[in-house]
């Protein structure tokens, strides 16, 4: 049976992510999920690719979204925590995206001081506008805050261990899920482990343990956890924020990206790991929960 065993939000995007033993999937994803977003005083998002501090950056918003809290692991104690209340009647301002425009609402001064100051570099904090209605690609597109494509990422433990096992013989040090960013983890129990490659994908007919496969995510297509429904856009193509190393905000290179390369490799290009979902129907995940594919496509 293949079960959810970690929810991961992200409220501020390349900020920190939070554990959760329930979760809301809304029509943009989890709730709260990159909601928010640092820019420069331009307007361009901040990403873990130029400014991996932002790792080391810890939010959290309250369950209605009316408060931000923001502390940093740095391990200094220097910058303190930061609480804000949460504004969506300021004015709008342009925001570039991956050259992409959009509006977000700037959360002031006191947030941007802070965030300038840990990060090293002037920048401010935006949220998304309640009219914020912006539409990703995919196979089945979906709806999304700030997230670079898909809403939701989901990934196996089956996947991560195969990696692992790979880098090891590559003499390279294993890794964390947290590398990866995931916001459904995923792990299943066949007598494989997760050790194996090339196994037949069980369907929720024989016994639905096709998260104990490494890399079964790629052909799920539709998948029912509790009462909701995600639909499959996208592998998640992996980028240099996979290079960071998410406790020290560094870039450690070349791995994973080098052993990816080696057997992860898109026809379209880049290495891809893990899987993009849309949010068909919204409705309460729980750690815990069985996962069910209730359709397959190639891989």
């Amino acid at each position: 049976m293949a079960n959810v065993t970690d929810l991961i939000c992200y409220p501020v995007k390349g900020c920190a992510g939070t554990s959760m033993s329930d979760a809301l999937l809304t029509p943009a994803g989890l709730a709260h999920d990159r909601s928010f977003m640092v820019i420069s005083e331009d307007g361009i998002f901040r990403t873990q690719r130029r400014d991996p501090r932002l790792a080391l950056i810890r939010p959290a918003v309250s369950t209605d979204g009316t408060r931000l809290t923001l502390d940093s692991a740095d391990g200094t104690g220097s910058f303190g925590t930061l609480c804000v209340d949460v504004t969506t009647s300021a004015p709008r301002r342009d925001v570039d995206l991956f050259g992409a425009a959009f509006q977000g609402i700037d959360q002031g001064d006191e947030a941007a001081a802070w965030l300038s100051e840990v990060l090293g570099t002037p920048s401010r904090l935006v949220r998304v506008p309640p009219e914020h209605d912006r539409v990703t690609d995919g196979w089945i597109p979906g709806r999304s805050g700030y997230a670079d494509s898909g809403a939701v990422h989901l990934l196996s433990r089956a996947s991560l261990t195969l990696l692992n096992q790979r880098m090891a013989e590559r003499g390279a040090p294993t890794l964390s899920m947290n590398r990866f960013r995931p916001n459904i983890v995923v792990d299943g129990h066949d007598g494989h482990g997760g050790q194996g490659e090339g196994h037949e994908v069980r369907d929720r007919d024989s016994g639905g343990d096709w998260a104990a496969l490494p890399n079964a995510e790629d052909r799920a297509r539709r998948v029912t956890i509790g009462d909701a429904e995600l639909g499959f856009a996208k592998l998640a193509v992996r980028c240099a924020v996979t290079l960071v190393e998410q406790e020290a905000g560094e870039r450690r290179g070349p791995e994973p990206l080098r052993t990816l390369a080696s057997y992860r490799r898109a026809a379209s290009g880049g290495v891809v790991f893990g899987a993009k979902f849309s949010a068909i129907t919204p409705g309460k995940l729980s750690v815990g929960d069985e996962v069910v594919v209730q359709e397959w496509g190639d891989a």
